[in-house]
C-alpha cells in the first residue's frame, strides 16, 4: 500500500512538471476569469492540479455534445480551484464527468426547501453522484464561470458535493483537516443553515441562495459558491461561516485583488 502511494505521488509530480499547453491557458483566460484574480504562485499551482485532474478523470459528452479540450480544461480549472493550498487526492471517488450541451431532464422527484417533494421530470444544470460521477450542463458551466460575482457556479457547487462525499456521505460535513474543527463546523454551519431555512420560509432576502435551505449538503455546496464568488459580502454578513470555509479551503478570496 505504501509503495502504491509512493508511485502515485511520483507519477503526479511528473505530470505537474509537464509544460502546460498555451492553448489550455487561452481557454482558461477566456472562460474562467476567476483565475486571473489569483496570485502568480496560485496560478502555477492550479495548472499543476489541472494536469493531474485531466490525466486521471474521464470526460464524456452526452446528448450530442462532442467533448473538446476546451470543455475539459474549463471544467478542470474550476474544480481544481477548490484544491489549492490543500493536501488532495484529486476527488478520489470521482471517475467520470458527463457533460450535456445544455440543461438536461431526469425523471423523478426532488425535495424542496419547504419539505415538499416535486414529482415528475426535473430539469438539472448538474449533479454529483455519491460514488463516481459528476454531471454538468456545458452552457451552465460557461455562464457560471463568466460572472464571478453572482454567487452561482455549477462546477464549484457539484465539486463541493464531491468533497463532502469524501467523508463517506454527503451531509454538509466534509473531511476536515483536524478533528478539533468539527465542533465549531457543526455549530456555525448548523446555525446558518437553520437561519437560511427560516429566512426562506418567511421569504426574506438572503445572501446565500435559498436552494441551500434544502438540506445541509446543499447548504455547504451553495455556501461554497458564495464563498468564492461573493466573499466580501459573506465575510461581512456571515463572518463565522466565512472563517470556517476559509480554514477548510485554506484560501481567503475576500483578500484577493480589486476585481471585488
Amino acid at each position: 500500500m505504501a509503495m502504491f502511494a509512493w508511485l502515485r505521488r511520483r507519477r503526479r509530480d511528473a505530470i505537474r512538471r509537464r509544460q502546460f499547453p498555451a492553448e489550455w491557458r487561452a481557454f482558461i483566460e477566456k472562460n474562467v476569469p476567476y483565475v486571473a484574480c489569483l496570485s502568480a504562485e496560485d496560478r502555477e499551482e492550479l495548472v499543476g492540479h489541472i494536469q493531474v485532474f485531466l490525466a486521471e478523470k474521464h470526460f464524456e459528452g452526452c446528448g450530442g455534445l462532442q467533448m473538446t479540450d476546451e470543455a475539459r480544461v474549463t471544467i478542470a480549472a474550476q474544480a481544481c480551484v477548490l484544491l489549492l493550498h490543500r493536501q488532495t487526492e484529486y476527488y478520489p471517488n470521482l471517475v467520470s464527468i458527463l457533460v450535456y450541451p445544455t440543461t438536461y431532464l431526469v425523471p423523478g422527484g426532488q425535495s424542496t426547501p419547504n419539505g415538499l417533494v416535486a414529482e415528475g421530470t426535473q430539469a438539472r444544470l448538474g449533479e454529483s453522484w455519491a460514488r463516481d460521477v459528476v454531471v454538468l450542463a456545458w452552457d451552465s458551466v460557461l455562464s457560471g464561470a463568466a460572472d464571478i460575482h453572482d454567487g452561482h457556479n455549477v462546477v464549484l457547487h457539484e465539486f463541493a458535493h464531491q468533497l463532502d462525499q469524501e467523508s463517506g456521505m454527503g451531509d454538509g460535513a466534509p473531511a476536515l483537516p483536524r478533528r478539533s474543527m468539527y465542533v465549531a463546523w457543526a455549530r456555525v454551519l448548523g446555525h446558518d443553515f437553520d437561519q437560511l431555512v427560516r429566512d426562506t420560509a418567511h421569504h426574506h432576502r438572503t445572501l446565500i441562495d435559498r436552494y441551500g435551505a434544502t438540506n445541509p449538503a446543499e447548504f455547504f455546496a451553495v455556501a461554497t459558491e458564495t464563498f468564492f464568488e461573493k466573499p466580501r459580502q459573506l465575510r461581512s454578513k456571515h463572518p463565522e461561516l466565512y472563517l470556517q470555509l476559509q480554514q477548510f479551503y485554506s484560501q481567503d478570496p475576500a483578500a484577493l485583488g480589486s476585481r471585488w
